[in-house]
């Protein structure tokens, strides 16, 4: 990896130590919320795109139509909602997988639980240096999250391309499963874990990268450096893939996580999410058994 990569990611690394928190930005709200209707607030922590986008272009309106303000919290990371959730100054976050969300509650004992699944963004494999996979030579590099759940998926993603073999089994795999292993991976590719941020950072570092959805919208990817593959995925990955709502577990039959399960799954939220991302983000009201949800 290049001298320019490691620095991108040392600076990252060292910006997130000394950020914690810090990282998140909170949206205005709405002016009609009174002194005295806390209890009618919903606050939500959320990537920016397309997770915030979602709630507060059509989400936020959903909800003030049965009386309650939603609150939009902004993060640049896939730790700190989560941890802010944990600590109590979230009601809601809506940024991860199933996967995600049990590998830290598992990780790092927290208490999660998914409250709805909303929509799937397919990762994309991206570069500034070639328009077609045939064109990647032996010893490439590539780039791709870091963290075991979007690791493995990234991986996964490699094998659907045909650049990687598949390493048959279920259980999450590394970049150790791949690196130096002829019989996986025949054409040598350097591949590098990078905080999953980051990845769309590296394209002029790296041949190629693998980019989680709302990471390459952020980076506006899609336009200036469009994808040369697309994550392919069937009924049996559908779970997997979906982004959810995560609660605490002691608040997943609240009150607040049911007006907002209501709200996300409505009409209005599908209609925007198939107007405005055209197929880089699909609508999946699920549960976490895969069977659909209706705001009914």
């Amino acid at each position: 990896m290049k001298k320019n990569l490691i620095r991108t990611i040392t600076a990252a690394v060292l910006a997130a130590s000394l950020a914690g928190c810090g990282s998140a930005s909170t949206a205005s709200t709405s002016s009609s919320a009174s002194a005295d209707s806390g209890d009618k607030v919903i606050k939500v922590g959320a990537t920016s795109t397309p997770h915030a986008e979602i709630l507060n272009n059509v989400v936020k309106d959903v909800l003030a139509e049965d009386g309650w303000t939603l609150e939009v919290t902004e993060f640049t990371d896939y730790v700190t909602p989560n941890t802010a959730l944990e600590e109590g100054s979230l009601d809601a976050n809506y940024f991860q997988t199933l996967g995600y969300m049990n590998d830290q509650n598992e990780s790092n004992g927290l208490h999660l639980a998914a409250a709805v699944g909303v929509h799937i963004e397919p990762m994309g494999i991206y570069s500034s240096k070639l328009t077609s996979l045939d064109d990647l030579q032996d010893g490439a590099e590539i780039s791709l999250p870091n963290d075991s759940d979007n690791l493995d998926r990234g991986l996964r993603v490699l094998v659907q391309a045909g650049l990687l073999k598949d390493p048959g089994t279920t259980d999450y795999v590394t970049e150790s499963t791949f690196n130096g292993n002829s019989e996986l991976n025949p054409h040598n590719y350097k591949i590098t874990p990078v905080e999953a941020a980051q990845v769309s950072r590296t394209l002029d570092d790296v041949d190629i990268a693998v980019v989680n959805g709302n990471y390459a919208l952020e980076a506006s990817l899609p336009s200036t450096h469009p994808a040369i593959y697309v994550e392919q995925f069937d009924d049996a990955t559908k779970i997997a893939r979906t982004n959810f709502v995560v609660v605490e577990k002691d608040n997943l039959d609240s009150e607040k996580t049911k007006a907002l399960v209501k709200a996300i799954t409505s009409d209005k939220v599908k209609q925007y999410i198939e107007d405005t991302y055209k197929g880089s983000v699909i609508a999946s009201f699920i549960d976490e058994n895969g069977n659909p949800v209706t705001s009914d």
